[in-house]
């Protein structure tokens, strides 16, 4: 049956190229549409007969580029795929739908790889349905297209939704996986059977992976599968209770997940290694949550963040929900064992600070709020089956070959980084908990032209002997080392949080300050646009993820001087990820706590006190109404050393004892992190 619905619609639409019955300015969109779907199938029959990797890598790379070519940026101008041009062509109304239609059947890529023929069908005959209404009349109401969007939204949400869940948590859909446990280092063509958009970066990262010994290779995944075992250990949770790990990377390590694979079967884990989303009803905005390629375009990924503004409405949103609450409950004893995610990043891309356009489609603020609920409510029946007190999870973090000349040299350096004696930090790491813990609050101050000016309360403990308001943290969940965190009580936290330039979540900011009120945020305001409107939207969409204010998290302080010596040296500090960069000053997380849905978990320092300081008023209120009590959102942003001048923790007593002065540890027992800036 499938099959045969494959075989209907490809046939008419290969009809569409043929006909001339609409009006001409429609025409050339459908003929476009059409030869997409043509060399799709084309692709399908090849896959179907072996011959797409009989194909040598030049053949292999030209196809790859077909794929893709569309929505590169030389050709993006004039692709309908680009909302700009579409609405140019169409007028807005037409021009969004048709945007969307367009951009909704890419996603057949990922399909046409994963020999997902029910996809293919549902997707094609969305698009001839279309199609049909321009051939009935010449300029049908934009109403009735929406309907034809709504309804295909609604009617596939228990096919799209249901199985994203269960491909996350069902080592079973192996598709990534066999090609990964299939790969060898001396035929990189397996790259392009993933069906992802593969460049240089893809390419080269996998021959220097290739090049290093099988040491090296060890070492690089042991500290990686260890971290994610000690996030266990050191959390209290049991780890022989679960049995799945979900992998989320970049494709070119696969050197590195193969012996990755191999570490955690010896934990009792099997890997779920799913695609990062590419339909309407599983992504999230433009964000990353799997395995990808290259992006072939990161202003086409952030024109289209909010496409399902086209149907989402309160009667979506119970039609969602009850399509996870029952694809969870169908697969519960599954994802009871699923232990979380263990994730390698990329980082070393040209920052990107996206063009704010007029024509994409927006949520209103209605649907702002809808959303919100939405994700809120996913969260907490996910919770229900993967419970957050079970779960832990490892980032880790390394550079791509787009980050400049000695990219062998910035890669060898970013592996020592990521592999320092966490024993060496626990100590340091202890003297500053030691003083931090004698603090009402911690003032921090910028300086070298940093407006930071900020003062943040700290929880105040009971039993000092027994309890620290501070986690000391090295290098298990978070790689590498180190640092120092807290969740602030937000009551009496006030005051500026300024960084000339940041890159969050791979948007770049520049002069970027916010300011906090009993630890909400109250204002804020970037200077990446000339329009101040632009510029708050931009922040209000990525940072504070559409909430009208976040709380201040969590406050911590970097102490791996040694991954900031290095960024300097090399010139890449703004391209750091997020996950060094905290390292690398005091960092200020808006959004949930580290501890969120697992509050609960008593968690203690290597010297044996309790941290005590997990909840804040906000997300105390899990205990009343857990809707109320988190965000779905934690964004770090960091302060680098050469912006401070001070950062001094203030006792009851009016004392001040100072950790940092002029971007310089001065705290005793904390020199020894001077020592990577001589």
């Amino acid at each position: 049956m499938i099959e045969e619905r494959y075989e209907l619609a490809v046939e008419r639409i290969r009809e569409m190229k043929e006909e001339e019955t609409m009006d001409p300015l429609f025409a050339d969109y459908f003929h476009r549409m059409a030869d997409f779907v043509m060399m799709i199938d084309e692709v399908r029959t090849e896959l179907a007969d072996g011959s797409f990797f009989k194909k040598d890598m030049e053949a292999l790379a030209g196809e790859n580029r077909r794929l893709y070519e569309d929505i590169l940026p030389e050709a993006y101008g004039t692709s309908y795929a680009n909302p700009s041009y579409a609405v140019q062509v169409f007028g807005k109304e037409y021009g969004q739908i048709l945007s969307f239609l367009y951009t909704e059947l890419r996603g057949c890529i990922a399909y046409v790889f994963e020999q997902r023929t029910e996809y293919l069908d549902i997707l094609y005959e969305l698009l001839i349905a279309v199609y049909n209404q321009f051939e009935e009349e010449e300029r049908p109401p934009a109403a009735r297209l929406l309907d034809c969007i709504y309804w295909f939204a609604s009617d596939y949400c228990d096919v799209f939704v249901a199985d994203r869940i269960q491909e996350q948590i069902d080592p079973e859909a192996s598709f990534a996986a066999d090609i990964i446990m299939g790969s060898r280092p001396d035929d990189l063509r397996y790259l392009y059977r993933f069906g992802e958009y593969i460049s240089e970066n893809e390419l080269r990262t996998a021959r220097h992976l290739n090049e290093l010994s099988e040491e090296v290779i060890c070492k690089m995944a042991d500290v990686y599968t260890e971290g994610y075992r000690m996030g266990f250990v050191n959390t209290g949770k049991d780890l022989s209770k679960k049995g799945v790990v979900e992998i989320r990377y970049v494709l070119g390590f696969e050197r590195v997940i193969k012996r990755a694979v191999e570490n955690f079967a010896g934990m009792g884990l099997r890997p779920v290694i799913c695609r990062t989303p590419v339909n309407v009803w599983t992504k999230r905005q433009h964000l990353k949550t799997g395995y990808y390629g290259a992006i072939a375009n990161k202003q086409y990924e952030y024109d289209h963040r909010n496409d399902q503004a086209l149907f989402l409405d309160k009667k979506f949103v119970e039609r969602k929900l009850e399509v996870v609450r029952t694809t969870y409950e169908h697969h519960k004893e599954m994802a009871g064992k699923f232990a979380g995610p263990a994730c390698i990043e990329m980082f070393g891309e040209e920052p990107f600070s996206p063009e704010q356009k007029e024509e994409v489609i927006r949520l209103t603020k209605k649907q702002e709020e809808l959303q919100l609920k939405l994700q809120s409510r996913q969260s907490e029946i996910m919770n229900q089956y993967i419970r957050g007190d079970e779960r832990s999870f490892t980032i880790i973090a390394y550079p791509v070959p787009e980050i400049g000349e000695r990219y062998e040299e910035i890669f060898d350096e970013i592996i020592r980084i990521n592999t320092l004696d966490a024993k060496v930090w626990e100590k340091v790491q202890q003297a500053l908990i030691d003083a931090l813990d004698q603090g009402e609050y911690v003032h921090i101050l910028g300086g070298n032209g940093n407006r930071t000016d900020l003062k943040v309360q700290i929880h105040k403990l009971q039993n000092p002997e027994k309890e620290t308001a501070f986690e000391n943290c090295v290098a298990d969940v978070n790689i590498p080392v180190g640092e120092v965190f807290t969740s602030p009580v937000l009551e009496g936290t006030n005051g500026v949080l300024h960084v000339s330039k940041v890159y969050l979540n791979e948007l770049q900011y520049r002069d970027l300050a916010i300011t906090f009120s009993n630890g909400m945020i109250a204002d804020y305001h970037c200077g990446n646009f000339e329009r101040e409107l632009e510029n708050k939207e931009y922040i209000h969409d990525n940072i504070l993820h559409k909430h009208a204010t976040l709380p201040l998290g969590e406050f911590a302080i970097g102490t791996n001087t040694t991954a900031y010596v290095a960024a300097k040296k090399y010139g890449i500090e703004e391209k750091m990820p997020i996950l060094i960069a905290e390292k690398m000053g005091p960092h200020f997380a808006v959004g949930d706590t580290c501890y969120s849905w697992s509050e609960d978990v008593r968690v203690y320092n290597p010297d044996g006190k309790e941290i005590v300081a997990k909840d804040n008023s906000v997300s105390i209120l899990r205990k009343e109404d857990v809707s109320k009590a988190y965000y779905q959102c934690h964004t770090d942003i960091t302060v680098p050393y050469e912006e401070l001048a001070k950062i001094a923790v203030v006792t009851e007593a009016g004392e001040e004892i100072v950790l940092l002065a002029d971007g310089r540890f001065v705290l005793p027992g904390t020199e020894i992190l001077n020592e990577a800036f001589e």
